[in-house]
């Protein structure tokens, strides 16, 4: 962007016409003249010349004090310069697969209502790394931590009730395959977000042991209780399952992690849930702007004082101008 540094400068331009009015009408008593009794003495290509270098040093005179009003009003170049730093959050959707998320109390099921408003956590999340991981009566990985959003949604897409012989609730194994995950993770911020809608009944890791070793890594773990407080559930194919939300360890469990613990009882709590979640884990983005200026006024006031200076010599050696 090109400004000037001092502009109140440029007032002084208006000084230019009254020069040349003042000119016009009174410089005829400064020059040096002698009078003839015809200019017929005198032949038209002398006369023009005669013209040519007068005006040409007036018109120098007039840009050497152009140049001067300019070169004091400081003209610059100014680039702005953005240094952008981001501290991105890498998050890890610790997700219960197991047969309970068939219930229907959330529409149409808790798993589909729980990986519908995951994804749109994941799509409101535009820095950080996100990965995903699956439990039941074992946990597995679905998706390690990666930025690429598309080949996260389609896998998140991909997720289904685990089979009957890895049915249960691992939270103690989940939690400690998550952690090492996160653990060599150079990140300012590490969040595990655990959904469950029971209580652990497999694996051979106790949820708050697993929660005391994520703590040592600085990684938070919010917890979610998913589900209604139907005592009974009916799992098409699969019978009737009984509703056992552990809400006791899985407030331990963020408590323990410097988090917390929410519980969801239907689709727009689920929902709010992880809006809420969403803003207290906000990726930092700092943004340094640094302002460089160029000036200019060299490329003028050199040039200003050359032409005055040889416009000077030459009125007083040639001309012999009066002073």
């Amino acid at each position: 962007m090109f400004t000037f540094g001092n502009p109140l400068f440029l007032i002084g331009l208006i000084i230019i016409p009254f020069l040349y009015f003042w000119h016009r009408r009174y410089s005829s008593n400064h020059e040096g003249t002698f009078q003839i009794s015809t200019t017929n003495l005198l032949s038209e290509k002398m006369k023009l010349k005669g013209k040519i270098i007068s005006t040409s040093l007036l018109l120098c005179q007039y840009l050497t004090i152009l140049l001067i009003i300019l070169g004091l009003a400081r003209p610059q170049i100014i680039d702005s310069i953005q240094e952008t730093n981001v501290d991105v959050v890498d998050i890890v959707l610790v997700m219960d697969i197991s047969s309970s998320m068939l219930a229907t109390d959330f529409s149409p099921n808790r798993l589909e209502a729980v990986k519908k408003t995951a994804k749109n956590f994941i799509n409101a999340r535009e820095s950080d790394r996100i990965g995903v991981l699956v439990f039941a009566g074992e946990s597995f990985i679905q998706c390690p931590l990666t930025i690429d959003k598309e080949v996260l949604l389609s896998l998140m897409d991909d997720i289904q009730v685990a089979e009957q012989s890895y049915d249960g609730t691992a939270i103690g194994m989940a939690i400690a395959n998550a952690t090492n995950r996160l653990r060599n993770s150079d990140a300012k911020s590490k969040v595990m977000i655990l959904l469950s809608d029971g209580s652990n009944n497999a694996g051979e890791l106790d949820p708050l042991t697993s929660a005391d070793l994520a703590s040592n890594f600085g990684i938070k773990i919010y917890t979610i209780g998913a589900g209604t407080n139907q005592d009974v559930s009916f799992i098409p194919g699969r019978g009737y399952i009984r509703n056992e939300i552990d809400e006791k360890t899985l407030k331990s469990i963020a408590k323990r992690t410097n988090a917390k613990y929410f519980r969801a009882t239907n689709v727009a709590g689920l929902e709010e849930v992880y809006k809420t979640i969403d803003r207290l884990e906000r990726t930092e983005i700092e943004v340094k702007e640094f302002t460089r200026y160029k000036e200019l006024f060299g490329w003028l006031l050199i040039p200003a004082m050359v032409i005055g200076l040889g416009t000077h010599a030459i009125d007083r050696t040639l001309f012999r101008k009066q002073l």
